[in-house]
This record gives structure tokens, sequence and C-alpha cells, in this order.
């Protein structure tokens, strides 16, 4: 343990506070510099970046697109790590300034949305689709949507930042936080025990809002040996619910979508059409 912190009686920014995306972390918010955001030729305009909020809207468009429902969509790549989300262009579809932002040119005028979440909740309203139409179960699916838009900083902003990303391991927080995140995951593998997905027996919104979280928790893939820390072999039905969602094709393109990292073939850092999974995954585009 370090020294214990006295805070100042007004706090005051003393440059950056170090650890992972420290370069662009302020203290204020609106855009930074200028620069107008790209439009394509579909009416859904995505702009993200295949992080676990990003995944969740991409994997929602690529299940609507499998359904059957007119949902074509340009996804353009927004790199927080050089500070995109700041420029004026994407500021307007996002005050907030973090990814995902949808544009949806089929309102007049276009409707922005903003908070992963909302934009669930907004695409499954428009479409028809993924959010059952009876109340009982409509409530349900919201009750766990909104569970994780709750939940998820415990997992990313506070186990997440401290195990993996803070520039120094501090006992206190990580405890702290990994205690609350076994506690998120005990209530899904119980919930799932039950259930074979979260709402119930019906795939909705609310599974994929959770599952890029949790599943990746529990997969392996978020926070180096987060899942070894973790204990992720503990939670049995999560891991069950984890892999027959994985299973599903909408999803393996959905999690492609916007993302800048790992194996180049799996990667589509831009998606305008649905031919591009095929055409141009980062793999292809070098080699070109």
């Amino acid at each position: 343990m370090t020294d214990s912190y006295t805070p100042p009686k007004v706090w005051t920014q003393k440059g950056a506070n170090g650890g992972r995306f420290a370069n662009i972390n302020k203290p204020t918010s609106g855009a930074q510099y200028d620069r107008d955001r790209p439009v394509g030729k579909h009416p859904l305009q995505l702009y993200s970046l295949a992080t676990p909020n990003g995944q969740k809207v991409t994997i929602l468009l690529e299940e609507l697109l499998a359904a059957g429902h007119d949902a074509e969509y340009d996804a353009w790549l927004i790199n927080i790590g050089e500070g995109d989300q700041f420029a004026s262009g994407f500021v307007e579809v996002n005050p907030n300034s973090k990814i995902p932002a949808l544009m949806d040119h089929t309102a007049n005028p276009p409707q922005r949305v903003f908070e992963s979440g909302s934009i669930l909740l907004y695409l499954a309203e428009k479409y028809g689709a993924f959010l059952p139409k009876d109340p009982a179960g409509r409530t349900e699916t919201l009750n766990w949507l909104f569970w994780q838009m709750g939940s998820g900083p415990y997992v990313g902003g506070g186990f997440g930042h401290f195990y993996a990303y803070a520039p120094e391991k501090l006992e206190y927080p990580i405890d702290r936080f990994t205690m609350e995140v076994k506690r998120q995951l005990h209530l899904l593998d119980q919930r799932l025990a039950e259930n074979r997905f979260v709402a119930g027996e019906e795939y909705t919104i609310a599974d994929m809002a959770i599952w890029p979280w949790y599943g990746g928790l529990v997969a392996g893939r978020m926070y180096g040996d987060a899942a070894t820390f973790l204990d992720v072999e503990s939670y049995p039905n999560v891991k069950r619910w984890h892999d027959e969602i994985m299973a599903r094709p909408a999803v393996r393109r959905g999690i492609m979508v916007n993302k800048t990292s790992g194996d180049p073939s799996q990667q589509l850092h831009e998606r305008h059409d649905a031919s591009d999974f095929e055409t141009r995954t980062q793999d292809k585009l070098s080699a070109e």
C-alpha cells in the first residue's frame, strides 16, 4: 500500500494522471477541434470502436440484417486513443464524447442517438425486434439492459482500470472492484442457471448489452489474465451462455466491426457493405 492521500480542499488537475488513456482524459467536455464527420450511403450512420460498448450496437445491427430487416448501415471508426471523439462532427452526435453514437437519416430531421443502451432500445423499437412485445417480457428485458448500463462501469472504469491500466497496482481499489465484479458474475450465473438467456428463453437486446462485457471476461478476452484472477471457471452458466451467443454468425460479424486489434483477419476497421467482411478485412487490405 502507498502512503495515504489527503485530498485538497479544491481539486485541480496536475498534468496527466498516468495509465493508459491518460493523454485523452480531461475534466472538461465539448469539441476540442473542428472536423466534419463522414456520412455514407446508408440511412444508419454509426460512429464507433469495437470496445464492449461499441460491440453491443454492431451485434444488434448484424442480427437485424440476419433476421431480414432493412437495417443497412455504415460504421465509421472513431479511434479514441487518437482523440477522434473530440472532433466537432462527432460531438454534434454525442456531446458526451463517448462511443458509440448513431445518426438515423430516415428521420426528418436526422435523429441522433447516443449511449449504447439508448441505441439498442431505439433500434429494437424501430424494427420491432429483439425486444418482447408482451409487457412482462419487455420489462424484464429492460430490467437487465439497465442493470448492465449501471453495472458496466464497475467492470471497465473500476476493475479494468485498476487491474490492467493504472500506472501502479493498488490493493484497495483492485480488491474493491474485484469483489463487485465477482458479485455481478455470480448474479448472472445464478440467473442463467434457470434461464437460457438473461431475460428468459428469448434472445434479446439485454443479452447483446451484457455479453460483450461479461462474456468477454469469462472467455478471457479482457484485461490480460483477468479470467484467471477472477476464477471464471466458477461461473459455468455464464460460460455456457457466452459460447451459445458466440456461435451466432451475426455476433461473430458484429464484433469484427471497427476492430483495430488482434488477428487482422478479424478486423474490419470500417463497414459499408455486407461484402466487406469477405473483402475489406485488414489482412486483405494489407495484402493489396
